[in-house]
């Protein structure tokens, strides 16, 4: 292809993913299907015009998406503040990320296996991916909630790729040793692998953020992100949950204040270590967008119109998020007691780790993929359903949910209020001069 066609193309779709993402703000519509069809639009045009040889979109997809994992989780992971009395929010988190992550894999496992008649062990690898939240898609499309739900489906993405991941390398090293699934000895491992792996994270953060104060070049943080990276990439060579180093070291920067130790507080200049966070968190979110806006365009452009022959695939995805959605709807019944569903009950869009994990699928060589009903086709029926219906549920959010305190929250203070305020109401004008 032409080199001044490139140039021309890439600031095009650059600029494009930045109105769609404007687009989104306002509508709440997904920038990520845009993205897609854009990529998908661009695809079509390319094919007529005879540019079919496209094989590298195979390595580059894997990679612009491990990468936007890790700027997201730790851009989402920079935005949470970490209090006492938040605690409660992050525990909920938690465990619905958890609970409804368990409930999914288990539920589509036995749809997969009883209805699609699939092996048991390709059933549960397929399942996982299905049933993971994309932070990269939920993170964004949050920005328009109140705070608190807002920080819960932060909370709640981040820990369901987190631990999605965990339990889908889990079930890769349990299958490919021939060991049970579920047994004590590899649970109480895992177990301890978690622990240890909390406990590197949080020495690893030290060390970068101690390496973040003491260098003095100009270029410092394209250094600590290419560290994460490699941490990332050393966490996947060894099967090891490195998203969670990701998020504590998010969590610490963000938190630095709260979290740092007295007796190391007098040895820092905090005002000059928030500044440079701000600048650290501002490269991050631009680093983001860049690639989120790649990887979805790359991921539409790869897919070819001409293979959704069949209404199969349109009715696995239907069904697997019936299944997702019921599921997710009774848990948050069950614990709030609410049989109205919240704008969070609809939260639970699939997208980038779900992409990363089905080519993560193909490479293992025990499970044979070309029998299985579970493909390309259904993983983007699933994942452009759970947008629209993401979609749906944040229109029909009640004004009701607003308090005093959040308009407060959200009503800027203007110039011109400041020049020329309100004057009061009568009755209090009266009672002032009274």
């Amino acid at each position: 292809m032409d080199t001044l066609i490139i140039l021309f193309v890439f600031p095009l779709l650059i600029i494009f993913s930045y109105l769609f993402d404007a687009f989104a703000r306002k509508t709440k519509f997904p920038a990520v299907i845009l993205l897609m069809f854009t990529g998908i639009i661009t695809r079509i045009i390319t094919s007529v015009n005879g540019y079919d040889e496209l094989g590298f979109l195979d390595s580059l997809i894997p990679v612009l998406g491990s990468i936007g994992l890790i700027l997201i989780v730790l851009e989402g992971a920079l935005e949470l503040e970490i209090k006492k009395e938040k605690l409660p929010l992050i525990l909920k988190g938690f465990f619905a990320a958890l609970v409804i992550l368990i409930l999914n894999i288990f539920a589509l496992q036995l749809v997969f296996y009883n209805l699609f008649k699939m092996d048991s062990q390709l059933a549960i690898l397929s399942a996982i991916p299905l049933a993971i939240i994309s932070s990269a898609v939920a993170i964004p499309s949050a920005a328009g909630l109140l705070n608190k739900d807002r920080e819960f489906v932060v909370y709640e993405s981040t820990f369901s790729d987190i631990l999605g991941i965990m339990i889908f390398n889990y079930a890769l090293r349990q299958f490919e040793a021939q060991q049970p699934l579920i047994g004590t000895t590899p649970l109480v491992s895992l177990f301890l692998q978690i622990l240890g792996v909390v406990v590197i994270s949080l020495a690893i953060t030290y060390v970068l953020f101690r390496l973040m104060r003491h260098i003095d070049h100009h270029v410092k943080f394209f250094l600590i992100l290419a560290l994460l990276i490699l941490v990332y990439a050393f966490g996947k060579l060894f099967h090891l949950p490195a998203l969670v180093t990701i998020f504590i070291f998010g969590i610490f920067l963000s938190n630095v204040k709260s979290l740092l130790p007295q007796f190391l507080k007098n040895y820092l200049d905090l005002d000059q270590t928030e500044k440079e966070l701000r600048e650290f968190h501002i490269l991050t979110a631009e680093s983001t967008f860049i690639v989120r806006t790649f990887f979805f365009l790359f991921f539409g452009f790869s897919i070819q119109i001409i293979d959704f022959n069949s209404v199969q695939p349109l009715f696995y995805g239907l069904l697997i998020i019936l299944i997702m959605l019921v599921l997710r709807y009774i848990y948050f019944t069950a614990t709030t007691l609410k049989i109205k569903p919240d704008s969070i009950v609809y939260m639970s869009p699939r997208g980038l780790i779900s992409i990363l994990l089905f080519i993560q699928l193909k490479e293992v060589k025990f499970i044979d993929l070309s029998t299985s009903l579970i493909d390309e086709r259904v993983l983007l029926i699933v994942i452009l359903a759970s947008m629209l219906v993401m979609l749906i549920g944040t229109l029909k959010k009640p004004k009701a949910a607003y308090s005093e305190d959040t308009l407060e929250e959200e009503t800027p203070l203007t110039f011109e209020m400041i020049v020329d305020p309100p004057e009061p109401p009568e009755n209090e004008s009266e009672n002032t001069l009274n």
